[in-house]
């Protein structure tokens, strides 16, 4: 049987014009990533006004038009469904990585009671197989770090073993800078503070990991930085505002960590505590990756991202505005950041 095939027409206008043929190709509405582009360019499936094009570096000039044969079904050569209807915020892209920012509410590869529904699905539509580090399996195509499903934010994806590695390595050696944000219940007196503690599964609820002596426990380092607190109100204790930056990548840390220091994170459905007001109106942890920084594996560049609060979360900080105490310098320095200002 055939591969159905697909004909993607393109006109190069006057805002490409010079463009390399594989940049220009990533822009182009349908087209697959750059790197995936320049193997089509490889495998001759791109014209140029009639004309095989020669390289992938080739320049487009205005007015050329381009042809690009694609199969049908792109990203089909594994186990999972491709999922373009999931929406992909990303914030970084080349031909070796990713950075996205994930949306609360999508689990990250598949598990049980999500099949098609997760990010892998939406970056083998975005990349297909082909295009994706594999060094975690085929359920888990591209995936060097992963964010609890409520948990929103900055995360990588890396396309191919190599970077995989490369990203991995980065975050094992304590270099790749991950910090977080979290409005916690309570008062946090200290300005900064460390917490460093082992984390295993829980013997009671194999869903909840916990704090433990245990020898066969990981290691887990977090530190954080008070940036505003807030006074209590008549039915709550109070609200602090923090940036934590990981050390370490254990399941739920940053949840374990501040519930283990009596603080826990508000909205945490698994290890918080209180009524939905006390939670500010959320039904999922104010927990979000709010920046990530590192030095590109290829290319030696440093990547530094940021990403201001999303709706839900800025709505419930928004809330306590006439009850904060003050921010911290670091406050200062950060909150107009979070709040998009």
């Amino acid at each position: 049987m055939q591969m159905a095939l697909r004909i993607i027409d393109a006109l190069v206008g006057p805002s490409d014009d010079g463009k390399r043929l594989d940049s220009f190709l990533a822009g182009v509405e349908g087209c697959p990533s750059r790197s995936a582009c320049a193997k089509l360019v490889e495998e001759g499936a791109v014209t140029i006004n009639g004309t095989s094009a020669s390289s992938k570096s080739e320049r487009v000039v205005l007015g050329d038009r381009i042809q690009v044969t694609l199969p049908e079904q792109q990203g089909t050569a594994g186990p999972l469904r491709p999922n373009p209807d999931i929406v992909l915020d990303v914030r970084y892209e080349d031909d070796w990585l990713l950075v996205i920012s994930k949306q609360a509410g999508l689990v990250c590869h598949p598990s049980p009671g999500h099949v098609d529904d997760t990010l892998a699905n939406a970056l083998v539509a975005h990349c297909g197989y082909d295009h994706l580090g594999m060094l975690q399996g085929e359920e888990r195509p591209g995936i060097v770090h992963r964010l609890d499903m409520d948990t929103s934010g900055l995360m990588l994806a890396a396309k191919d073993d190599e970077t995989q590695k490369a990203l991995q390595d980065l975050i094992r050696m304590r270099v790749l800078d991950r910090r977080y944000v979290t409005l916690v219940h309570g008062y946090v007196a200290p300005d900064e503070g460390t917490i460093t503690t082992g984390i295993a599964r829980s013997t009671r609820d194999r869903l909840r990991m916990t704090v433990s002596d245990d020898p066969l426990a990981r290691e887990a380092i977090t530190t954080f930085r008070t940036l505003e607190r807030f006074e209590a109100g008549r039915r709550d204790e109070g609200y602090s505002l923090l940036e934590c930056h990981l050390y370490t990548g254990r399941t739920h840390q940053i949840r374990v960590h501040m519930r283990h220091i009596a603080h826990p994170c508000v909205g945490d459905q698994l290890y918080g505590r209180g009524h939905y007001q006390d939670n500010l109106c959320l039904d999922r942890q104010f927990l979000h990756s709010w920046h990530v920084a590192f030095d590109h594996p290829v290319t030696g560049e440093r990547i530094s991202l940021a990403d201001a609060l999303p709706a839900d979360l800025r709505e419930a900080l928004v809330s306590l505005d006439g009850r904060s105490m003050g921010r911290t310098p670091a406050g200062e320095e950060l909150c107009s950041q979070l709040l998009g200002l």
